[in-house]
């Protein structure tokens, strides 16, 4: 795991992939519950059965706001920012869906630092991010995170 502390240590790594995270497993549960925490019970999340026979993919997909969602939990796996006042979820640039992700799947966040900016003391920075699927050639999806941080120091 990457730590980083201030700007300075944030802004070595410009152009560098900082890793992976561990692989993460999309139960049906964790669909249901987004789905419930959404309202957006579409089959195709939520019915296995259904699924089974009607669905192209003839299982139950997690939705695609659930793989993004993801991102925060994955991304603290790869890099531990300390010292922080704040953290803030600036945006996501560039978003592509490559393929849908099956129920039961793993999934891993792959990143790399494509930019950085001190806005007047706060770091922007912007992380390119690619959801891997497990035996899968094509990525969930591709794009850049930015963070805001606001360093103590």
């Amino acid at each position: 795991m990457v730590v980083i502390t201030n700007h300075q240590e944030f802004e070595a790594h410009l152009g560098k992939e900082f890793g992976v995270s561990a692989w993460h497993t999309i139960t049906q549960e964790q669909i249901n519950q987004f789905a419930d925490a959404t309202l957006d019970h579409q089959w195709i999340h939520t019915e296995p059965e259904r699924a089974a026979v009607e669905s192209p993919f003839k299982a139950t997909i997690a939705h695609g706001y659930l793989s993004l969602s993801l991102i925060p939990y994955l991304w603290k796996q790869v890099v531990d920012v300390q010292n922080l006042k704040m953290e803030i979820n600036y945006g996501i640039e560039n978003l592509r869906f490559g393929q849908a992700v099956v129920v039961d799947s793993e999934v891993r966040l792959r990143v790399k630092l494509s930019g950085i900016m001190n806005l007047r003391g706060v770091t922007k920075s912007t992380i390119a991010i690619e959801l891997e699927i497990k035996d899968q050639k094509k990525p969930a999806f591709t794009g850049e995170a930015v963070f805001l941080y606001h360093f103590n120091s």
